[in-house]
Formats: C-alpha cells, sequence, structure tokens
C-alpha cells in the first residue's frame, strides 16, 4: 500500500500572518488603525448590548421612553434635513452663482457648526429662542415656545445640519455649464422649465446625499440638543441623552442597546449615502 505525502497544514494564524505579510506597510498601518478606532469599539458596543440576550434586548429597545426618544430624534431629524434639503440649495445657489459685499464671509460663516463647539451652539441657540431672547420673544406673544420644546431640538438639528447640503452642493453647482442654460432658454424654454429639466437632474442625486448626511449628523447630535431642549421623556427627550441616562443610572446595558439601535440606523445611512453617490456618478458619466 502506498503512502501519499501529507500536505502541510496552515492553521489560521498562519494564514493570517501570510496574508498580512502580503500587505504593504501603508496598507497595514491603515488595517490597524481602523481596527483600533472603528471596529473595535463598534464589536465592544454590539458584544455588550447582546449579553442581555435576544428577548432582554428586544424589550429595552422597544420600551415606551426608548420608542418616544426615537421618535423625535429620527422623524426630528428627518424634518430638519428635509429643511436644509430646500433652503441649504438655495443658499449654494446664491453663494455660487452671485456675487456680493460680504459673500465670502457668508461662505466662511457656513462652516461654523463644523468648527463650534455643540455645546456652545446650543447655549446660543438657548438663549437666542427662549422666552425673553432675540428671536423667541417674538413668538411669545403667539404662544409659540421654541427653547426647551421638540422645536427646540429641531432649530438645533437645522443648524448642525446645514452645512452637509451646502458643501455637497457647491462644487455641482460650480460645474454646470451656463451654455446649457442658455441653449435652453434659446430653444424657447422658460426659466422654470430651464430649471426643472436642465439643472435639477444633475443636482439631485447631490441635495439627497446632503440631506442623508445632514439625517445622519442630527441623530447624532447631543451636547447642542441637550441644551436647547428640556429633555423631558416623552416630550423632547432624543435618543443619545437618553443614552447618557441610562449610563448615570448605571444601566450600562441598556445604554448600549440604544446605542446599538442607533448604530444600526447609522449604517444603513451609510448604504443609502453611498447608493446615492453612485447613482451622481453614474448621472454624470451618462
Amino acid at each position: 500500500m502506498t503512502d501519499f505525502p501529507k500536505r502541510p497544514r496552515r492553521d489560521l494564524l498562519t494564514s493570517a500572518v501570510t496574508l498580512l505579510s502580503r500587505i504593504s506597510a501603508p496598507g497595514l498601518l491603515s488595517v490597524v488603525y481602523l481596527l483600533l478606532i472603528l471596529l473595535l469599539p463598534i464589536g465592544a458596543l454590539v458584544a455588550k448590548s447582546l449579553t442581555l440576550g435576544p428577548e432582554e434586548f428586544w424589550r429595552v429597545a422597544t420600551a415606551d421612553v426608548a420608542l418616544s426618544a426615537y421618535n423625535v430624534t429620527f422623524v426630528t431629524a428627518l424634518l430638519a434635513g428635509a429643511l436644509n434639503g430646500v433652503l441649504g440649495t438655495l443658499v449654494a445657489w446664491v453663494l455660487i452663482r452671485y456675487q456680493f459685499p460680504g459673500r465670502k464671509i457668508l461662505d466662511a460663516a457656513v462652516d461654523l457648526p463644523f468648527a463650534l463647539p455643540t455645546s456652545v451652539a446650543g447655549l446660543v441657540l438657548a438663549t437666542l429662542y427662549s422666552e425673553t431672547g432675540w428671536v423667541g420673544q417674538l413668538f411669545a406673544p403667539f404662544g409659540v415656545r421654541i427653547a426647551f420644546t421638540r422645536l427646540g431640538v429641531f432649530v438645533a438639528m437645522v443648524f448642525i445640519s446645514l452645512p452637509f447640503v451646502v458643501r455637497t452642493l457647491q462644487p455641482v453647482l460650480a460645474e454646470l455649464e451656463e451654455e446649457a442654460e442658455e441653449a435652453a432658454w434659446s430653444l424657447g424654454a422658460t426659466e422654470w422649465q430651464t430649471f426643472w429639466r436642465v439643472i435639477f437632474p444633475p443636482l439631485l442625486p447631490p441635495i439627497l446625499t446632503g440631506i442623508a448626511l445632514g439625517f445622519s449628523r442630527a441623530v447624532g447630535e447631543y451636547g447642542s440638543v441637550v441644551l436647547v431642549a428640556s429633555n423631558i421623556p416623552f416630550h423632547d427627550l432624543i435618543a443619545p441623552v437618553l443614552v447618557f441616562e441610562r449610563l448615570e443610572e448605571y444601566d450600562y446595558a441598556g445604554a448600549t442597546v440604544i446605542g446599538t439601535v442607533l448604530l444600526i440606523v447609522s449604517l444603513l445611512l451609510l448604504l443609502v449615502i453611498n447608493l446615492l453617490q453612485q447613482w451622481g456618478r453614474r448621472y454624470a458619466l451618462d
């Protein structure tokens, strides 16, 4: 009976080392950096939440106070993103198409929500929109309260998500050829028809991308919202503040469950953003 030579066996560790040896130094550094900074914390969050078991996880994730916080967070963020989709487009259009004194200052001011600490933004918004503030006192006689209500949460989310729409649209607007608009006018198209059929189609993908990015940013906002809202459950409590309250109660598992739900929604948003970006690239190639 002939004995066939045995093939060398490689365990999992050897295979991993072989694979890593084929990666260049910058690539290896990138993988390690992403593992330590991004993947490991996310994995720890999900692993901690799963220690409760499926039934307990579902009970905590779908509790009445959690569902109310999801409603305030996601619905308000969606409305803020939709408003910025319209007004942010208008701001980007004015900054690109018109020349006027102070345009550069206004253009730089769009980035203030990026640079301004969120706690400072919340303090400013709470001061302006309170019943005795410069803006809030104009609405107080009509019985409209802005600060320390869900409307205040909406204002804060609009403030921090506006730059995403404007900065996403500006490069696209700058690359639009005005000759196409002039050609449409020469063929008898009205200004509205030119905008709707010539200008708007290439703007739609970046507008949707900006809305998705702004929505994602608003969902995770904490610093400005916690100061401009009353943070009362079933009133204007948002999910990130609920996570902090769970931590203050030493309910670490409950906090990780709420955080995992936010993580899942964020991952879905990233998928949507990537699909919108691919759609925009295909549209540009066509």
